[in-house]
């Protein structure tokens, strides 16, 4: 039996668990030489035959037989030879009854754990692993209990234990970034990190003082996103650039959040670098597809959807990259499927919950939009869980609803222009509350000059409200400090509005010199044309609609499922 024992150990350590599966059936079938095996061997070989099986991803029956072993780990000698020895086991040595079992009930009270998450049964692992003594939580048990707490909704609970995980190991990284996400502040993080200590002299005395700037620096910039201050999150993030250059998780910030600033030329930027530094990585790379649909820029973004498929289809961002795709393609119906396919693969992934909600909105569906952007909101919350909730809100229509989500970004984001911004949109919705609107907008734009989402929106109110010359000197003002294709595009429509086709025109066409993907700007400018010419640009449109779909070619690497 010791023998099938070392090599049932030898082909797990090496991963080949069909052949630690059938040794097992042997080594529990083993004969000895009372003919009985004592109960904390039967343990120890159960649990073997179990790691095969977990290892096999035969989850509910690796969970069964560790059940088995604990139950065989508590049977005492005097039970398993049934509390009368017989005259043969008399004269067997006394060694023989009293073996003690070498496994770890806690660990595999842990394994059990992680059978039942491996059945998205979270609610019993949670109650496993919280069953192992404190002292006896390792690290590993300690991060699985954290992400558990966090999953089942226990924030405070998650916290303390990403905390100990912490005080175990400061370099777990992911513990810092989870702490973040749930609200804890930078100085109670540090407090968790080695402390420096001075001597007498006044000299350090400790060999951590580098780790601990840059690990302060990481947990600042992670607090800072997680708070919504992107800026100040972008500067720790550059700092950490700088120390430790083309580091991949660090570009994905960086440009993570450029693309939150608005500034969607540095954020492409730092996706490519980080796709030059690893080009088979898929974690942040639905985000990049995001941006890449918002600049119009269709060819990257095929061409990144058909990498995605090709390095790993079993990653949600992958489902995701390929539902803004099909939206992008205008198969909505087909997008949606792609972003529930997502969620079922990974149904924490936030970003699917965002997507689906923006394609639910694009179908009408505004209640299902809703329960998407909630969703996204509680993984997540970011400004574009927000807009979706207030967009939803004021489709069904919900204006008081709307209101209270905008509001609640308020409060989330306290000095984010794009918040007070949202708050003008729902005002601007009902006529009778467009004055307090335009108080919203002017009120962004004096707290962030240069956000021009703030620009575009007052100068729409103001075109609303027939006042294009305000509308017109407003975006000629801004246009002299920012020369962005989104102004051009705006004040091209305003003029339009206004009869004068001639500036309208080259307003239209500086902005598709600027960004030659701008699609309003491609079709405000083809419906001047029309109009210029005389001709009705809405009288054609279902025609060239019609056109348009047989025209419609496959992508340029081939069709994907």
């Amino acid at each position: 039996m010791e023998v099938l024992r070392e090599q049932m150990s030898f082909l797990l350590e090496q991963g080949l668990y069909d052949s630690a599966e059938l040794l097992g059936c042997f080594l529990m079938c083993a004969p000895t030489a009372n003919s009985e095996i004592i109960p904390s061997i039967r343990a120890e070989n159960m649990v073997l035959l179990a790691d095969a099986l977990y290892g096999k991803k035969e989850y509910r029956r690796a969970l069964n037989m560790y059940r088995q072993a604990l139950q065989q780990c508590r049977v005492s000698p005097k039970q398993a030879m049934g509390g009368t020895r017989t005259p043969v086991q008399s004269r067997l040595p006394a060694v023989n009854l009293t073996h003690f079992s070498n496994i770890n009930e806690n660990e595999v009270k842990y394994k059990i754990g992680l059978c039942h998450l491996a059945v998205h049964d979270t609610r019993s692992a949670l109650s496993e692993i919280e069953g192992i003594p404190s002292k006896a939580k390792t690290l590993r048990i300690n991060m699985t209990l954290a992400k558990l707490y966090r999953m089942t909704g226990y924030d405070r609970a998650a916290t303390a234990a990403y905390k100990e995980c912490l005080r175990q190991c400061p370099y777990v990284l992911e513990a810092i970034v989870a702490l973040a996400e749930l609200g804890t502040t930078p100085k109670e993080i540090h407090s968790l990190f080695p402390q420096v200590q001075q001597s007498k002299s006044g000299r350090v005395v400790t060999d951590h003082i580098e780790p601990v700037r840059w690990l302060q620096r990481y947990a600042d910039g992670h607090c800072g996103v997680a708070a919504h201050d992107y800026k100040g999150g972008l500067d720790n993030f550059n700092f950490l650039g700088q120390r430790f250059p083309h580091n991949l998780h660090i570009l994905l910030e960086i440009a993570k959040a450029e693309t939150a600033l608005g500034r969607g030329d540095e954020g492409v930027h730092n996706f490519e670098k980080a796709r030059q530094v690893d080009q088979y990585n898929v974690t942040s790379m639905d985000e990049y597809a995001m941006l890449l649909r918002t600049r119009g820029d269709h060819a990257e973004l095929n061409h990144l959807v058909h990498g995605l498929l090709n390095i790993d289809s079993t990653r949600p961002e992958v489902w995701v990259a390929s539902a803004i795709y099909w939206e992008m393609r205008d198969d909505k119906p087909k997008a949606l499927t792609y972003a529930d396919k997502s969620i079922r693969v990974d149904e924490r992934h936030a970003t699917a919950y965002i997507v689906k909600g923006n394609l639910c909105l694009a179908l009408s569906r505004s209640e299902a939009a809703v329960m998407a952007f909630r969703r996204a909101q509680a993984l997540k919350a970011d400004l574009r869980s927000y807009q979706g909730l207030v967009r939803a809100y004021l489709a069904i229509p919900k204006p008081k609803e709307a209101l209270c989500a905008a509001r609640e970004a308020m409060r989330a984001m306290p000095h984010s222009a794009k918040a007070l911004t949202l708050v003008g949109d729902v005002y601007a919705h009902n006529p009778d509350g467009r004055e307090k609107a335009q108080k919203f907008y002017e009120s962004a734009l004096r707290s962030e000059p240069g956000f021009l989402g703030a620009v575009l929106a007052l100068a729409d109110l103001h075109g609303r409200e027939g006042r294009n010359d305000e509308a017109t000197v407003l975006l000629q003002q801004y246009l002299k400090n920012w020369a962005d294709d989104s102004l051009h595009t705006k004040l091209a429509q305003i003029l339009a509005a206004t009869e004068k086709l001639g500036e309208s025109l080259s307003h239209y066409q500086t902005a598709l010199s600027i960004n030659p993907l701008n699609e309003a700007a491609k079709k405000g400018l083809e419906r001047l044309e029309k109009h210029m010419k005389g001709v009705d640009p809405d009288a054609l449109e279902d025609e060239e609609e019609n056109e348009g779909e047989d025209a419609d070619a496959d992508p340029e690497e081939g069709e994907f499922p």
